[in-house]
């Protein structure tokens, strides 16, 4: 009896960090995924990528969403799992910083989209151009168009001169 040859399945190389994603994804908990993709989209011209629907079928376990050259990933909360939203929080400690082509436009539309202004867009010491909002689902952002490389003299120097301007605490 000839003795059956066995076939060795061949490996494919698969790349650790997958095409299109960077070394760092941000997960966002939410309440009301679907909503807050809807106003990702009209925010921050956000493109969903892909959507898996939790198991009751209505709301969504996971979601892809691409930001310009970035992906978050976004999902229902699960405050039981390790994963609750801001609104089970009562606030965030995450800030997402977005780096865009035109800082007072983008600004404007997030907020003609519902976002809420906690600091209006001006510039910043570090050399950026910086707005900062609050979504309607209790997320941080911060947008920003880089004007101005400073060496580090130059931006202690700034910065020196921007917290000297700053009432005492």
């Amino acid at each position: 009896m000839a003795k059956a040859k066995k076939k060795v399945a061949k490996k494919s190389k698969v790349n650790p960090i997958p095409k299109g994603y960077h070394t760092v994804t941000p997960g966002l908990a939410l309440r009301d995924t679907a909503q807050a993709i809807e106003f990702y989209k009209k925010a921050f011209g956000a493109k969903e990528k892909a959507r898996m629907p939790g198991p009751d079928g209505r709301t969504i376990m996971h979601a892809e969403l691409q930001i310009g050259d970035s992906t978050i990933m976004v999902g229902e909360e699960m405050p039981q799992m390790g994963h609750p939203s801001p609104q089970t929080l009562n606030g965030t400690a995450v800030n997402l910083y977005v780096y865009v082509k035109n800082v007072d436009k983008a600004f404007e539309q997030a907020v003609n989209a519902g976002a809420t202004v906690v600091m209006p867009v001006t510039d910043m010491f570090w050399g950026d151009r910086h707005g900062a909002l609050k979504d309607p689902f209790g997320h941080s952002w911060g947008l920003a168009t880089h004007k101005r490389d400073l060496s580090p003299k130059e931006m202690k120097k700034a910065a020196d001169e921007f917290f000297a301007k700053q009432p005492m605490q």
